[in-house]
């Protein structure tokens, strides 16, 4: 088997899970009737991208200026900037959008419209702003109900050299969802408070062309979307361990796994340690505050199936891993090659250079590349 052979830590891409993944959530979009914008900073992978907008309008989220040229220049045409605009970003943001037929920016916050919109008319261009919403995350965004909900968007309207997009906002809040009914609470209050804010603007005189919201977790919950015209989720291409742990998906819908090897036994311990550490996997927790044992990550063996095992702790280029069943102990030798499905994959991802993409008869079938900083 290639995986067998191939250098060590690696990114592997089950081609067939992926591509099932695309088709469950653009068949749900069509089913919800809402236009799917998948947010490509999953992956950063034309290959992949393409495989997602196949069968919907094209549109993609980025968050990173130069995932924005990287796209541009991979033939996508309507692309948004998914992280809040300040004036350090203006000029590529404008440069950008000379490229492509529609960008889009967001902004919470009424000085950036002012000075955006001077920059862009001494430029004489044209650029698309959403407002960001606030609708329980608490990170970035106006809250809905304020006064800012309905200032930034008259200001945009009235502005000269910039369009309003729309509303947009992501229910971050749906990751510390414990339950089933708290997450479809989650998904069912950013509807509400989206289109209800939507409505009240358009009494106002101010046009909406665009409702956009989403997560993958409330995307897996939502049995509603009256009154949402957009929707963005990206995590669901690869999934993880995270996302299954929380109930958005089944484990083996999760198609992203690091290829590891054994660099290290302790008999005395029950101990092995592998070649993927922090720079290959990532530090993030993932789904402790539901399973307190999660680790760093579930490890498979080549067939992708569970051993029952999780990566305890990370150092730089190190994973420790404690192994209790003395069978399992003694399959893994020193040179032996494990799966590690990461808990979080947009952040696994992006450690990485390039997919390996694995098919259904478990052979390396080609090398996608990533496109990586800021």
């Amino acid at each position: 088997m290639q995986l067998e052979t191939i250098k060590t830590p690696s990114l592997i891409v089950d081609y067939q899970k992926m591509k099932r993944n695309a088709e469950s959530i653009s068949a749900r979009a069509k089913a919800l009737n809402v236009a799917l914008r998948p947010h490509v900073k999953t992956h950063r992978c034309a290959e992949i991208a393409r495989i997602q907008t196949e069968n919907n309008f094209g549109g993609i989220m980025v968050s990173t200026l130069s995932e924005a040229h990287f796209f541009a220049n991979n033939g996508f045409s309507d692309i948004t900037y998914g992280v809040g605009i300040e004036r350090g970003k203006f000029a590529e943001a404008l440069e950008i959008s000379r490229e492509i037929e529609r960008f889009s920016v967001l902004t919470d916050d009424a000085e950036t419209v002012q000075e955006l919109n001077q920059t862009a008319k001494n430029e004489n261009a044209k650029l698309n702003v959403f407002v960001k919403i606030d609708v329980g995350a608490h990170r970035c965004g106006v809250e809905p109900h304020t006064a800012e909900a309905f200032e930034l968007p008259r200001r945009i309207s009235d502005s000269s050299n910039l369009a309003f997009a729309g509303i947009l906002t992501h229910a971050g809040q749906s990751y510390h969802a414990d339950s089933p009914e708290k997450l479809l609470a989650v998904a069912r209050a950013e509807r509400d408070l989206m289109r209800r804010l939507a409505e009240e603007l358009r009494a106002k005189n101010i046009e909406v062309p665009v409702v956009s919201i989403g997560s993958t977790p409330t995307m897996s919950a939502i049995d509603n979307l009256q009154g949402i015209t957009e929707f963005r989720c990206g995590n669901y291409i690869f999934y993880d361990a995270f996302q299954a742990t929380l109930g958005s998906c089944r484990f083996d819908d999760c198609a992203l796994t690091v290829l590891a090897a054994v660099v290290h036994r302790d008999s005395t311990r029950q101990r092995i340690v592998v070649d993927a550490g922090a720079v290959a996997l990532s530090k993030d927790r993932g789904a402790v505050d539901f399973d307190a044992g999660c680790g760093y990550g579930r490890v498979y063996n080549l067939a992708g199936e569970d051993l029952n095992l999780r990566v305890e702790s990370l150092s730089q280029e190190h994973g420790e891993i404690t192994v209790s069943d003395e069978k399992v102990f003694n399959q893994l030798k020193v040179g032996s090659r494990v799966r590690i499905l990461a808990n979080h994959s947009c952040l696994t991802a992006l450690q990485h250079s390039h997919y390996h993409v694995l098919d259904e008869r478990g052979k390396l079938v080609d090398r996608w590349e990533i496109n990586r900083g800021w």
